[in-house]
This record gives C-alpha cells, structure tokens and sequence, in this order.
C-alpha cells in the first residue's frame, strides 16, 4: 500500500512540474482564499484577546462614566452623532461627591499630555509619553499592578505630593541600569518623586499603554493647564451583585451634576466592563463570519478551478490511462493516482496558505499594537478547508479517469 503511495506520488508530482502554469494558477487561487482565511482569524484573534484582556484586567464589577456610551456606539448602524458636552472637573468632582452608593470605590482622572518629553539627570525620553492625572483609586478601579513600589494614597492627592508611578518601559529606557524608586525625575519644569512601578500592559491600537506617567490629579491641573478637559470617572463595585443597582444609582446622581430635568435624555454616556465584552465578542464574532464567507467563495473558485485543471489533466492523459490500464493497472490504482494528484496540489496551496496568513495576520497586530497569538483554531480550520477542497475537487476527475475504457483509451490520440 505505502509503495503503491509513492509511486502515485511520484507520478503526480511529475505530472504537476509537466502543468507548472496551470498548477501555479490553481495553487495561487487556493493560497488567496486560505491566506485571507487565516490571516483575518489571526487578527481577529489577536484583536479578542488584546481587548478582552484589557477589559478582563478591570474585573466585571466596573463601570465608567464618559462623555459618550461607547457600547452603543460600537453597535451604531446610522450616521447621526449627537454631541455631548465634556466632563468637566467640577462636574466630576460634583459627582464624587454625591455619589454615596455602599461598597464603592470612585476615581478621577484626565489625559494631561500625550506629548510630553521626561528628564531624568542629563537623559530625556522622545516626547511621546502620556502623562495622566488621577487619585488613589485610578490604580485598582482600572486593573493596573505594581510591580515595585507602591500606589498613591490619599495623603499624597490631598496634599498635593509631587510623586508619581511610571509605566513598565521606563525601568528599561530613561532609568534603565537603577532602581527606579525614589528616583526624581523632571515633567515641564516639575519635579517627582518615583514611587512605584506598573505591570507591564503593552500597547492598543498603537497607544502604548507602558509610556505613561501617572501624577497626582490636582498637580495635572496645574501643571497642563488648558480649556476643555473631558475627565474620566471610575467606579468599581466591591460586591458583583450590587453592580446593577449602583449604575442606576450612578446615572442618577450624573444627572442631578448636569442638571437634566425628568423628559432630557442623559447627555453622558456609562460602560460597564462586562457589557462592553459582551458587544465586542458579538462584534468578532460577525468579523469572523464574514471572513469565513468571503474566504469560503474563494476557495470555492478556487475548488472548480481545481477541479477543471483535473478534468483537462485527465482528457490530455487519457492514452497514458489506457496503456497502464493494458498493462494490468486496477480502477482503484488509477483513481487513487488522480486523487492524489489532486491532494498534492490542495495541500501546497493550503500550507503556503497558511504560512502567509499567520504572517499577514501578525504583520497587522504588530503595527496595530497587538500581542499575536497563534490561531490554532484557524489553522485547523484551513487543513480542514483543503482537505475538504481535495476531496471535492479530486473524487469527481478520478472517477472518470478509472472508469475510461482502456481499448478506447488507447485509440486517443
């Protein structure tokens, strides 16, 4: 059986090196459909688990109050946008304040600079670091570590400490080589003190999330003074069952600090964590269908074309069956022949398939900021596909072929 395989195989690749344009043509058709297929799943999956990541790290006992709902946004099908009016600090400190639901942690926080330049000693950074303003709960409501040092307490927010945490790149480029803790570094003429270390996030959708200074939020304001601040809030819930009733809570007490009357609509927008994991895994979901459809067609072309080239192979080869058959060659023999013809041309396909789509796929998410993940369900799923395709394409033309009448054959010129 296995030297009747080889010598198939032998005949096959013969045949196919005979057919190198129209082999070409086939395999690249095949290798389109399968490089889309894997390389689309690839980033979708590298996409899932970025984002589902970032939101898992935050727990599903947290929401946050934003100037939009951006789980209603992610799912919006119309053009229209109604524009929302910013939060503004004493908006966000008026919420703190009122909002006393139990077993609730509230923070604050504002993007102060996405360009700022660090100095530490005579080295500086690229200004391309992120500097935000937040209280003592910023850390633990948005799901960030330390991995040294310690998080900011209230002593140090009410009374204005000039400390600050890092992200995880500073301990290997501007301090690279020394313990970063309490070390002083400079940001726009100010000076602080370095107390702690975050865990390392990596980046989304190219903002890296380890270049970032974080400092205490009335110091923020002082230093990046400028119109139009929007200001995040944050809450996180101690108890999971609680969590419904203090959005309502929340929503109500946003809508006494904006001074909206019983008929307005909220012009402020909550996201719970879980309800925005929800939406985007609803969303991949429909991207993942969508390229298996589309990946599908091609690959259904790429079936018939596989599948003409087997039946003009078996027209332009009929005497050659008809003089193996003559000499004792079985239907089985012939068949299994064309068959693995066939099988050889789906799996050069499939495999350079593959390799191009992981490639693809990794090539995007690296410049998208995302951590690639081998997509094994993806790869599988292509082995499955070209198996599918030779069998489709293979067992048709073969069973011609076994079936020719060798007299016949032997009469075609």
């Amino acid at each position: 059986m296995f030297g009747l395989f080889k010598e198939n195989t032998k005949i096959a690749i013969d045949s196919i090196r005979s057919q190198a344009l129209r082999t070409f043509l086939t395999v690249f058709i095949i290798v389109i459909g399968i490089t889309f297929l894997v390389g689309i799943l690839t980033l979708t999956k590298a996409l899932e688990n970025n984002l589902f990541g970032n939101f898992a790290s935050m727990g599903a006992n947290t929401f946050s109050i934003g100037q939009y709902d951006f789980s209603e946004q992610i799912n919006r099908n119309d053009g229209e946008q109604k524009v929302n009016p910013i939060i503004s600090y004493p908006q966000a400190k008026g919420f703190k304040d009122k909002f006393d639901f139990p077993f609730t942690a509230t923070s604050l926080s504002f993007t102060a600079s996405s360009t700022a330049e660090v100095k530490y000693e005579n080295k500086k950074t690229d200004p391309e670091i992120t500097i935000l303003g937040a209280d003592e709960n910023f850390l633990p409501n948005n799901g960030f570590e330390l991995t040294k040092g310690r998080n900011f307490t209230p002593f140090d927010i009410d009374n204005n400490n000039f400390v600050c945490v890092l992200g995880a790149n500073f301990k290997d480029g501007l301090l690279e080589g020394v313990n970063p803790i309490d070390k002083t570094i400079s940001v726009r003429g100010a000076k602080f003190k370095v107390i702690g270390i975050l865990k390392e996030k990596g980046a989304t959708f190219g903002n890296n999330q380890d270049l970032r200074v974080i400092i205490p939020i009335q110091i923020a304001r002082s230093i990046f003074s400028q119109p139009n601040i929007n200001y995040d809030i944050d809450v996180k819930v101690n108890n999971k069952q609680f969590l419904d009733e203090a959005v309502n809570n929340a929503t109500l007490a946003m809508r006494r600090v904006r001074k909206l009357n019983p008929v307005e609509k909220d012009n402020f927008g909550i996201n719970r964590s879980d309800d925005l994991i929800q939406r985007l895994g609803e969303n991949i979901k429909v991207i993942n269908i969508a390229a298996v459809g589309i990946g599908a067609i091609t690959i259904f072309g790429s079936t018939i074309a596989l599948m003409n080239i087997m039946l003009v192979s078996v027209s332009e080869r009929t005497r050659e069956i008809g003089v193996r058959k003559s000499l004792g060659a079985k239907r089985s023999t012939i068949a299994w022949q064309f068959f693995t013809e066939t099988f050889v041309i789906s799996q050069i396909g499939g495999i350079i398939g593959i390799i191009l789509g992981l490639l693809l796929g990794s090539l995007i998410a690296s410049v998208a900021g995302f951590s690639f993940v081998i997509p094994w369900v993806a790869i599988m799923a292509a082995f499955i596909t070209t198996f599918i395709v030779t069998i489709i394409s293979g067992l048709y033309p073969a069973i011609k072929a076994s079936r020719l009448d060798p007299v016949e054959a032997l009469r075609y010129e």
